[in-house]
């Protein structure tokens, strides 16, 4: 039976890593090999955690992502244990909001926060349990031995040892290349945004150095209340920083925050020409130490190109030195600015019944490509502008018009006029895919009426 109960931080804005992660599908979802970041974090959380006490601080657009991935896993999460943020305030109030749950389930405890978007070796699990011999005293903060003087990262300086670690003498913001390698010298750590808690002495430092979140948390249970006057504030800085009762334990172990391209590079398997090449073909002459990401089916060929970024998505496509990938929250922001969904939607919009993606559009018609998860149905809906023809690609569909329910196989099709209720929904144990043809006057999709949602939506 283990003992540390585990809050998951699964927010996240996509910016980072546009155009491959978006405002709805952040990049702790992607997937760099066989399981996405936040299913390695859960994973590792198992080292630590019993599964009815992992909990996962996330935003609504994002709930079913999360459960999907972990029953993906063959793991059922308690619904009950994915937190609902009203709104993104920065990591405190997301760690406070998943400490008093925590806190008023199980009573005073020790709590492992982690953040759902890191690469790490899941034997550093150890070490984190082995820290907990500190959280009565100290609040205790992850370092990584810094393997450059990388200037993406803040760092921690350690002061007298504590055993299994050092009490913490500064924390620094991220530096300049020459005062990264004068913190190195000084033997800073990397500062990882991990950390192992005591619910009680936690709360007590929060009343102390931020007594105005304290404040927001003692004075209400609503949690939509809480978020209306919480301010916005990082934990590092409303705690960490300020507390002197903090320790920092060194995690010798291979660990990444994955915070832009050029760190994606650095971590993943490179070819002869130390280039990283994922989902498609290539051809390269003369290139050197590129990440190319495109599609499936597709040749990238790269001539007299080296330290570039290149990723190509359906409908976005990005090129940078390696050196600039820091800048990519700048495009994304610009096209907020303009009000471009491209920030917040890919091509693949995630459900939580499974993806569609737009494959042609005009002012009156949509053509998607439609994909229903085994045992998962849409919502039984209605449209008033549009009329729509599914031809089933491959499983089978059990189709409701109405009040008349049939199945519908591979190479046949139904049709459902504008006004008619229509349910669509995958009985079988294997994907449903249909190509989906919307024609009308008006095809946009705030056209749908829904009348009966498992998944609690209304619009």
């Amino acid at each position: 039976m283990n003992t540390i109960k585990s809050i998951i931080l699964a927010g996240g804005s996509g910016t980072r890593l546009w155009p491959l992660s978006r405002e709805q599908y952040p990049k702790q979802f992607l997937k760099f090999g066989e399981t996405s970041l936040f299913q390695s974090t859960f994973l590792r959380c198992l080292e630590i955690t019993d599964i009815p006490e992992i909990f996962v601080v996330t935003n609504g657009s994002q709930k079913f992502f999360v459960l999907g991935q972990i029953q993906e896993l063959g793991y059922e999460l308690p619904e009950e244990n994915v937190l609902i943020e009203p709104e993104g305030k920065n990591t405190l109030p997301a760690i406070c909001f998943g400490m008093k749950i925590v806190e008023k389930r199980f009573g005073r405890s020790v709590v492992g926060v982690f953040s759902s978007d890191h690469v790490l070796d899941r034997s550093a699990m150890n070490t984190i349990a082995a820290a907990e011999e500190l959280v009565s005293d100290y609040l205790v903060t992850f370092g990584i031995s810094p393997s450059s003087p990388n200037t993406g990262y803040g760092y921690v300086k350690p002061a007298e040892s504590l055993g299994i670690g050092h009490r913490v003498s500064e924390f620094r913001e991220k530096p300049d290349f020459e005062t990264a390698k004068q913190y190195i010298e000084e033997g800073c750590l990397w500062n990882s945004g991990m950390f192992l808690f005591d619910t009680a002495l936690f709360f007590d430092e929060l009343k102390i150095h931020a007594p105005e979140v304290f404040g927001c948390f003692e004075g209400s249970n609503e949690i939509d209340d809480i978020y209306k006057d919480v301010p916005s504030i990082s934990v590092d800085y409303g705690i960490m920083e300020r507390s002197s009762n903090v320790a920092v334990v060194k995690l010798d172990h291979k660990w990444s925050d994955l915070g832009n391209f050029s760190a994606i590079y650095d971590e993943f398997e490179k070819n002869n020409d130390e280039n990283v090449i994922y989902d498609c073909d290539h051809v390269t002459l003369n290139s050197n130490r590129n990440l190319v990401h495109s599609m499936p089916g597709k040749v990238v060929s790269l001539i007299d190109v080296n330290d570039m970024v290149v990723v190509d998505t359906p409908d976005a496509l990005l090129v940078c030195p390696k050196e600039s990938s820091q800048k990519v929250k700048d495009v994304v922001n610009e096209l907020k600015s303009r009000n471009d969904e491209r920030a917040q939607i890919g091509q693949i919009v995630y459900r939580p019944w499974g993806s569609y993606s737009v494959l042609e559009s005009s002012q009156n018609h949509v053509i998607k490509n439609i994909t229903v998860l085994p045992g998962r149905k849409l919502s039984l809906q209605l449209h008033y502008h549009r009329s729509e023809h599914w031809v089933v690609v491959k499983g089978m569909a059990c189709v409701q018009v109405n009040n008349e329910k049939f199945f519908v196989r591979p190479g046949e099709s139904t049709f459902i006029r504008a006004g008619e209720k229509h349910r669509l929904s995958n009985p079988s144990t294997n994907p449903l895919e249909i190509i989906e043809v919307q024609l009308g006057e008006y095809v946009d999709e705030s056209d749908i009426v829904r009348f009966d949602d498992e998944y609690g939506r209304t619009g």
